[in-house]
């Protein structure tokens, strides 16, 4: 942001409209004001802005229509909208129409702020920064060039440019999270934190007190003041791994953080604004968690104003080759990597992994194992389902020297394992296999190192 920035405010009330353009001022912003979606596209016709301001209602038409002359006509300016408070569905259509981002009456002077730095630091097309430049910085990388895999970098491209709530969809393994660094890293939020949160691997007793926070005092070892998810991802964007894994009770908590962007940590008495983006993933059906009751159709359609899904392995083959040998080469740990013979690249091809990216990875780390000299062949991969290098010695093992806690734990990592094969490493789903609650496994598998082996490899 700076000096020169304009911005287009479009009011039909005189008061918003000043209070509007005093706060842009204060804020070193030049700004021009219009009443009417007349006015407004005469302005837009004549000069070039960083940002427009819209009401959703104006006396001649919309904020839509504004919203969709500055789609069409000038594609780097955001358009944010005002919408009457209480009005989520208007606010929820704009975001989808492709508006950055939503403020609601009476207008909060601390959002307004908070949203007009945030637009004006979007990347402008070609500035460093953008997306054109985001491939020289360090940072997750979606390689492949099958048509889906460049439909999916499109959609993270555009979404970057918007504060919208997305919802990424796509099977375990397939780069949920991967996708949603990306948005971030290419966003007007990518200097301040990425918080990532795993839904279903929080008690959920200590639920509110993780998102929000708590004060000195509020419960017994509550020592001193602690801020939670959303203000450890202030200014930045929180991230909701296996969102359908939330009980309702919280879900009813997160809904009302997201629409009135205030929380209240346990043992307060007041609210603190707060300036997130809300990125949430599952490798679940929410529409079906919804029918079925397991979550509030409400806070479904707020944090799924927009989706993105992230394609499987088998429905992009080509790229398999090339994502195995950027996998090999970070393997290898900057050694030398073995290449991949003929019939070890049409096997992967041919193989429909189940647990995507992940398993891909999994695959050939085993096979860098197996493999002599700087060849991995289709008979190293061990593809047709074959048990991991490691265990035949692990089964063998002489136990006479183990002492009996041992030879169950021993006993205990190999029955896990084996359920996190046949899932495909979908943990909720090895649960079932085992007959144990998500929380009772995760807390097995921390207990033998099991998930910090697993997570290391991701």
């Amino acid at each position: 942001m700076n000096a020169k920035s304009h911005v287009l405010v479009v009011d039909d009330e005189a008061d918003i409209r000043e209070l509007l353009a005093m706060t842009l001022t204060r804020m070193g912003v030049e700004s021009h004001g219009a009443a009417t979606q007349a006015e407004a596209l005469a302005l837009l016709a004549a000069n070039s802005y960083d940002l427009c301001l819209t009401d959703m209602r104006l006396p001649d038409g919309d904020g839509l229509t504004v919203l969709d002359y500055v789609a069409k006509n000038h594609p780097n300016t955001p358009v944010a909208v005002i919408t009457a408070h209480g009005s989520t569905e208007n606010a929820v259509a704009a975001l989808k129409a492709g508006a950055f981002d939503y403020l609601a009456k009476p207008v909060s002077l601390e959002q307004l702020r908070a949203l007009i730095r945030s637009a004006l630091n979007l990347p402008r097309g070609g500035e460093p920064g953008g997306p054109k430049d985001a491939a020289a910085k360090e940072g997750p990388v979606l390689l492949g060039n099958s048509q889906l895999m460049q439909q999916a970098r499109l959609m993270i491209d555009k979404l970057a440019r918007s504060q919208a709530p997305i919802h990424v969809t796509g099977e375990s393994g397939s780069g949920k999270e991967m996708a949603a660094r990306l948005i971030h890293d290419k966003g007007s939020r990518q200097a301040a934190p990425f918080v990532p949160v795993n839904c279903g691997a929080i008690p959920e007793n200590l639920m509110e007190s993780e998102f929000f926070g708590y004060k000195k005092g509020a419960f017994t070892g509550a020592a001193a003041d602690r801020d939670g998810f959303f203000q450890a991802a202030s200014n930045g964007t929180l991230f909701l791994d296996e969102v359908a894994d939330l009980p309702l009770p919280m879900q009813v908590k997160l809904l009302r953080a997201i629409q009135e962007k205030k929380v209240r940590k346990v043992g307060s008495t007041t609210e603190e604004n707060v300036d997130v983006r809300i990125i949430s993933a599952t490798h679940r059906n929410l529409a079906e968690e919804v029918k079925n009751g397991a979550f509030r159709q409400d806070l479904y359609y707020r944090l799924n104003v927009i989706e993105l899904r992230m394609p499987s392995l088998r429905e992009m083959r080509e790229d398999i080759p090339l994502l195995a040998e950027m996998l090999l080469a970070r393997l290898s740990g900057g050694g030398a990597a073995p290449r991949l013979s003929k019939d070890a690249s049409l096997a992967l091809q041919a193989y429909d992994f189940p647990g995507n990216v992940r398993e891909l990875e999994n695959v050939l780390e085993r096979a860098l194992t197996l493999a002599s000299g700087d060849e991995i062949s289709s008979t190293d991969l061990q593809l047709s389902g074959a048990p991991a290098p490691g265990n035949d010695a692990v089964a063998d093992m002489d136990s006479s020297s183990l002492s009996l806690p041992e030879k169950l734990e021993n006993i205990e990592r190999q029955a896990i394992m084996a359920a996190l094969e046949k899932a495909h490493y979908n943990r909720t789903a090895a649960a079932k296999l085992l007959g144990l609650s998500f929380r009772a496994l995760r807390y097995r598998m921390e207990r033998l190192g099991i998930k910090d082996e697993l997570d290391a490899k991701r």
